[in-house]
Parts: C-alpha cells; structure tokens; sequence
C-alpha cells in the first residue's frame, strides 16, 4: 500500500517520464469545439485514452449523435477496440459521454507496467487525434 504522497510522486514521475519519453504537443482540449476534449488515464487497475463529451446537454447529444454516426469508421480504421458510453459518470458524480479504449492489468504504482503502459497511449492517442483530424469539419456544430 501507498501512502498519498508516494503515490503521487509515482504519478508525477510516471507523467513526466511519459512527456520525456514521447514528447509531442497533443490536441486533448484544442479542439476548438465545445465539450469535445481526450484525455489520457492510468490508475491503479487500468490505463485508458478517451474521448470525453461534457457541457450542456443539447451540447453533447449533437456531438455524441455525430460521433455515432462515425462509429463504424473510428472502429475499422482508428480503434478497433473502442468502448461507447453514452451515459458515463465520473468520480465526481458529474455525467458525460465517453470514447474509450483500455488497457487492463497495469498498474501506475507498479513501475514494470510503465513501458507497456506509455506505448499503449502514445499510440492510441495518435489514433484518436488522426481520426479527429480525418473528421473533424463533420463534428464541429
């Protein structure tokens, strides 16, 4: 067991590795349409790389609508794998939409998953920001 500042000096050390490791300027909340942003995650159980629709409601069903629209495409040429949650809630309570794809039995506390872990975002986040950038005119409002 971790205390909480252990292992947020493992986060930090994690994320700093990851920036060193692949350094590149992501999209994530560029994307200049609202409630629209991707997000990397690593927790203690999984890593994910997502998708994220917030804000209004009206907001996130035009853009959830159009992102269904693209679901055959993002699953054959981007992400194959690609999770879509319509209704998902964050630890927060707060509800949004979610894109995701995982990656289970890793651990950011345990630092021999580290590797495995920075190649699997790097290269779906590559993947999601290609297929944004592919479709992007059609999701804007």
């Amino acid at each position: 067991m971790f205390s909480k500042e252990e292992s947020r000096k493992l986060r930090e050390e994690f994320w700093i590795s990851f920036g060193k490791s692949y350094p590149r300027k992501w999209i994530l909340y560029k994307t200049k349409i609202k409630g629209l942003s991707f997000k990397f995650h690593f927790t203690t159980k999984k890593a994910m790389v997502s998708m994220d629709i917030d804000g209004d409601l009206e907001q996130r069903i035009l853009i959830w609508e159009k992102l269904l629209s693209l679901k055959s495409t993002l699953e054959q040429d981007f992400l194959p794998k690609a999770i879509f949650e319509e209704y998902y809630i964050l630890e927060n309570q707060k509800e949004i939409s979610r894109i995701h794809v995982d990656l289970n039995d890793v651990s950011i506390h345990n630092k021999t998953t580290w590797l495995q872990t920075m190649a699997f975002l790097n290269e779906k986040m590559i993947k999601v920001e290609e297929f944004f950038i592919a479709y992007k005119d059609i999701l804007q409002p």
